[in-house]
């Protein structure tokens, strides 16, 4: 009995430092970093790049995320969407976190450095800076367009998984950076537009609180068009094909529907399914990017 305890807090404990990485949205910065590495190539990845480099980001990725945690942990408690992090509940203690992200993120970068190759691992630690401290720390409380520049870090995923394979950064690469610049803001508004009062509850400059619904909706459905002619580009230049340009029509005619509909009839409701589309948009953009990649290898 006392076995099976210490090992039931044994489990409890390691589940709560995996949340501190926060993974589920690790999991889409590593999809999106492994399709670049795929897309690096016309043929297969090297097993060990692939492996080790998805390793090395995942790693480095979990720590931005656990320090973002560290750095918010008193604005979590208040909001309802975080107070069940591990930080605010207690579950951890700050020197805990501390030590745990530096073990990751230190691990991460070394496995980048020694295993795959010095530009992945000096990007990766350039993105690692730019969510967790120029984004989380300077940009976050200071101006309502933090995540659009900001965002910058948050796009910088495929094109590490690129680098990874390749060793140097491609115009193709940037293009995929480009998809995800313009992506989250749109994304990422229509959860501050159903989060507004939360937001304001912390002082968080986020643009519905400072600017009002009616101006970030237009914003919404601004950076959506833009966001569909950015996604064309993959097509126009012939680094894709045919299943990718249908595809991502399709897509983006959803994605436009929601912009117009949170434009002109706004609800909660609405933001919120456009928030969750918004993710299975973009994991689906480059599901298509790789099978079309592959389908005309």
């Amino acid at each position: 009995m006392a076995i099976s305890m210490a090992l039931h807090e044994t489990a409890s404990r390691i589940n709560q430092f995996y949340r501190l990485t926060k993974p589920r949205v690790v999991s889409l910065i590593v999809f999106t970093a492994v399709i670049g590495m795929f897309m690096a190539v016309p043929g297969a990845v090297p097993l060990d790049i692939l492996l080790l480099g998805t390793i090395g980001i995942a790693l480095v990725a979990g720590a931005a995320a656990a320090l973002n945690c560290l750095v918010e942990q008193k604005m979590d408690a208040v909001m309802a969407r975080t107070k069940g992090r591990p930080l605010p509940q207690g579950k951890v203690s700050v020197p805990e976190t501390l030590f745990f992200l530096m073990i990751v993120g230190g691990t991460g970068l070394f496995i980048l450095y020694e295993w795959v190759n010095e530009l992945t691992m000096w990007l990766t630690l350039g993105t690692f800076v730019g969510y967790a401290i120029i984004y989380t720390v300077i940009l976050k409380p200071l101006t309502p367009q933090n995540i659009v520049i900001g965002g910058a870090s948050g796009a910088m995923p495929p094109v590490l998984g690129w680098t990874a394979v390749t060793g140097e950064i491609a115009s193709d690469a940037l293009l995929l950076f480009l998809i995800i610049f313009a992506w989250t803001p749109p994304h990422f508004w229509a959860l501050a537009l159903y989060r507004k009062n939360e937001y304001a509850s912390i002082g968080m400059p986020m643009l519905p609180v400072t600017h009002g619904d009616q101006f970030t909706k237009l914003q919404v459905l601004l950076y959506t068009v833009i966001l569909c002619v950015v996604v064309f580009l993959p097509y126009v230049t012939q680094m894709s094909g045919m299943i990718y340009l249908v595809s991502s029509t399709i897509l983006n005619g959803i994605f436009m529907y929601y912009a117009i509909e949170i434009y002109r009839n706004y609800s909660d409701q609405l933001a919120r399914e456009a928030f969750r589309y918004s993710i299975l948009y973009l994991a689906l953009l480059f599901v298509a990017l790789l099978v079309d990649h592959y389908f005309f290898f």
